[in-house]
């Protein structure tokens, strides 16, 4: 991977000659007292172009040579200046803020349009690129420990459930028959993978994280929130970005970013990140260490302004991962309900095995089916953006592709219980956009638009038995289970596939009642369509035509085939009124009917007595969802935002997934539960106490409760319960927690700078510490006392000079207290009590470089 860095790197290094056709704008940002404010807001209003002043309130903006323009100069606690322009200025600009008892301006684009964040009745976080790679922030799993309503579980990238508030993902192992509920677009193109948010960020400009139901915004329908994360777009004006990070554990991360014009009317930009790092994870049994990271993506943009009303923007990206990782540690063993010689401790001891640590945080394993979590993930998009009356018409075209090649040990143990356990899986999926989106009158703006998204998945699986499977699947005390060689080599092959389409209609309204009162109502109707076909043959083991011997082969794998076909229509909506009491108070009210899509089952269904698929199984209603909130944004004073949101969202059959007891369906299937509530509170805030010091935090205080559900998966430690000599199935757990879900959790961070030089570049020296907590939570769809997630908190820090170009250095360490924490915990297939648990990085430190041009 370093000579790849390096290849890259040096051809980022040339294409930074790249010539500048644009015109530029140049200008000093100053207070009324003549003092030069640093990371000002520059933006050309109606574009996504934009900058931010440097330390001596110096900015360069590229106007594309568009006239006439409008420049928005925006600084907290200032009132933001329009600049409006008929030709070129000659000399720089002299721009002075006045002083305002506002709020932070951050400009966001979610509603289709450039406004500020305080003024979008939505509960909406805003990371900016720079936030992000100052915080050490590269993906989504870092994101959670800024914006503490955002969860991220992932025992590898294609088992990863992304939540927001509790709800998006259903706790456990992923099914492709469903639609995740939390929405993942970059640049507008929406990604129907959720291993996509364990990918790096390449060259990110802003991360926009919206809470609640997005059905009439974006094109693909979310019930719990969307990420809407920008690129750096391509510039007239040269530049170049290089990073590049080391620290402990080998961990070596690069990145770099050139653009520049190639011609009058076209311009381009080429980013690139590489991530890699040694194990954090002892094989005691391999002599190497496991769960490395090795990232690699590079993405290439084109942008083509034809006239002054249209740009066109073709970009294509790839990223490739090839870790040794995501093994799972044996976190500890849970007495069942099962005979004496079904327990965990009783069969590995007529194995004479000894699991290596019983100490889950000695990180140390000794497993013998090799790790593999290789996946590639890119794709193209053509964006068009054509001004078209007072708003603006974007049509998003893109094609994407997902390749998974795994290899589990699902035992997580060093005996052959599972030889192997691997389902390679492709997915690509079509997606279209179109929407309008601007002014349509003096007191009614909005967006309307039409989405389309056709995707496959097709998985060729494999999971084979080792020789110690007969002793782990033993049902009884026949002797029979002893036949030599019964079990080895026994497995299934699985052919699966899975054909979903999407179309859409949506749109809404922003009607101004009054300069201070809106209304905002939005509708949505959706088509959606899955055909599914699922197969598994079994193979290999001892060849015998005894029935008593087949008859225990099949009581650990069988064959099974269906099919499945469904569609459905929906029409949802929501309505929301807001009202600016003040300058200071932004105050909203929203209720949303939304649903997600009807599921498919495709990793294999529960069995009857007879060993046949429970085919009424196989398609999964699709949820219903009430959801309310109230908001209020606020500046209680000069340089702060204080945000307050109560929202509770109800849900009528819940798709959530069921793991199964036989280990024929190890992937787990899908259920719908009656009913269940997600209710609580959330905080933002943020202040700017004086030029040297900032203080964020962010809370929130969530309740995930089964309202109704009577046919749940025993927990495991009640696996094998019996009522009258009648093993039990289910168990009614309504009134309990929903998995994942902990009732508090925050971030508190803060930075403290002042200005100085470097070798001679003038910039900020800087302390920074952020901290993230979360209670605990359960980790598994049936609460059981042994999956309980404690809670923990974690702190990081930075300490460096940052510079706006030039040189910029920092020193950085994450949980510097070396807490040791589970992020997951999950039963090994079977439920013959050991359960494993995904482990939160240990203390980890290093340097980062960085040089601007």
């Amino acid at each position: 991977m370093k000579n790849s860095i390096k290849n890259i790197l040096a051809l980022l290094f040339v294409l930074t000659f790249s010539v500048s056709f644009a015109q530029t704008v140049e200008g000093v940002v100053s207070t009324s007292e003549n003092i030069p404010l640093e990371a000002a807001n520059i933006v050309i209003k109606g574009t996504t172009s934009n900058t931010t002043s440097d330390q001596n309130g110096k900015f360069t903006i590229d106007t594309r040579g568009k006239l006439p323009f409008t420049i928005l100069v925006q600084y907290v606690g200032y009132k933001t200046t329009e600049l409006e322009f008929t030709a070129f200025p000659t000399s720089a600009l002299n721009v002075t803020l006045n002083e305002e008892n506002a709020l932070v301006e951050v400009v966001v684009s979610s509603r289709r349009r450039i406004e500020k964040v305080q003024d979008v009745p939505i509960a909406i976080s805003v990371i900016t690129g720079k936030q992000a790679e100052q915080t050490g922030a590269f993906n989504v799993n870092r994101i959670k420990e800024l914006v503490p309503s955002v969860q991220l579980y992932s025992s590898n990238p294609r088992n990863t459930g992304i939540n927001i508030r509790g709800l998006g993902s259903p706790f456990g192992l992923t099914n492709d028959g469903i639609d995740p509920g939390v929405g993942f677009y970059v640049d507008g193109v929406y990604y129907a993978r959720p291993a996509a948010t364990t990918l790096d960020f390449i060259d990110v400009e802003q991360i926009e994280v919206l809470r609640g139901p997005q059905g009439s915004l974006f094109g693909k329908n979310t019930t719990s929130g969307a990420f809407n994360i920008t690129t750096r777009k391509p510039s007239f004006t040269s530049g170049a970005d290089f990073e590049v990070s080391y620290g402990n554990y080998n961990f070596l991360q690069a990145k770099a970013s050139v653009t520049g014009a190639l011609s009058s009317k076209l311009a381009g930009r080429l980013s690139f990140s590489g991530t890699q790092r040694d194990g954090l994870i002892d094989n005691v049994a391999t002599g190497r260490p496991t769960n490395t990271l090795n990232n690699q993506g590079i993405r290439g943009q084109l942008l083509y302004t034809p006239s002054e009303n249209t740009n066109i923007i073709l970009a294509a990206d790839i990223t490739t991962q090839r870790p040794d990782g995501y093994a799972q540690v044996v976190a500890g063993v849970a007495p069942t309900k099962r005979a004496a010689y079904r327990q965990f401790d009783a069969i590995i001891k007529d194995l004479n095995y000894q699991l290596p640590s019983l100490n889950a945080f000695d990180r140390k394993i000794d497993h013998d089916t090799p790790w593999r979590s290789n996946q590639d993930m890119g794709g193209l998009s053509l964006n068009i953006d054509t001004k078209i009356g007072g708003g603006t018409l974007t049509s998003t075209t893109a094609w994407r592709f997902w390749n998974w090649d795994p290899s589990n040990d699902r035992d997580f143990t060093g005996l052959q219980v599972l030889a192997k356990s691997q389902n390679p899986t492709r997915q690509t999926q079509f997606t279209q956009e179109v929407r309008y989106a601007g002014q349509l009158s003096s007191k009614i703006s909005g967006v309307v638009g039409v989405f389309f998204i056709d995707q496959t998945s097709k998985t060729n699986g494999t999971e084979e038995s080792g020789d110690a499977q007969w002793r782990f699947a033993q049902s009884s005390t026949s002797p029979l289970w002893k036949t030599p060689g019964l079990f080895e080599g026994y497995g299934i092959k699985t052919d699966a596939s899975i054909r979903s389409s999407s179309a859409a209609v949506f749109g809404q309204l922003d009607w101004a009642i009054t300069d201070r009162l809106h209304i905002l109502p939005g509708l949505r109707y959706n088509y959606d369509k899955k055909d599914a076909d699922y197969a598994r043959t079994t193979y290999g083991g001892l060849q015998t035509t005894d029935p008593a011997l087949l008859a225990l082969k099949k009581s650990v794998y069988s064959d099974q085939s269906f099919t499945s076909n469904t569609d459905n229509t929906d029409f949802s909506g929501n309505l929301t009124l807001t009202y600016k009491a003040s300058d200071k108070i932004n105050a909203y009210a929203t209720y949303a009917k939304s649903y997600k899509p009807v599921g498919v089952n495709v990793a294999g269904l529960p069995t009857d007595a007879k060993g046949l698929p429970l085919l009424d199984l196989a398609v999964i209603k699709p949820e219903k969802v009430n959801h309310y909130e109230i908001g209020v944004k606020t500046s209680p004073f000069r340089n702060s935002v204080f945000n307050l949101a109560f929202f509770n969202t109800e849900i009528k059959d819940y798709q959530t997934n069921v793991q199964a007891a036989e280990l024929g369906v190890n992937r787990g299937y899908l259920a719908n539960a009656d009913k269940v509530r997600v209710r609580g509170a959330e905080l933002d805030a943020s202040f700017v106490v004086n030029r040297n010091l900032t203080i964020n935090g962010a809370a929130t205080y969530t309740e995930g409760t089964y309202v109704k559900f009577t046919n749940a998966p025993l927990p495991l430690e009640e696996t094998g319960t019996t009522v009258g000599g009648v093993q039990v199935a289910y168990k009614d757990v309504s009134g309990t927690d929903l998995p994942g879900v902990s009732r508090w959790a925050g971030s508190l961070g803060g930075e403290l700078s002042d200005d100085a030089k470097f070798f001679g570049n003038s910039g900020k020296i800087f302390l920074a510490i952020d901290s993230y907590a979360r209670s605990e939570f359960s980790s598994s769809p049936s609460a059981s006392k042994y999956l309980i997630v404690p809670g923990y908190a974690i702190f990081n820090a930075r300490l460096g000079f940052r510079a706006s170009e030039g040189l910029s250095i920092h020193f950085w360490g994450r949980n510097l207290l070396n807490k040791d924490y589970y992020e997951q915990l999950l039963p090994a297939g079977g439920n013959t009590g050991q359960y494993a648990g995904v482990i939160g990085d240990q203390r980890t430190y290093g340097i980062t470089l960085k040089y601007k041009l």
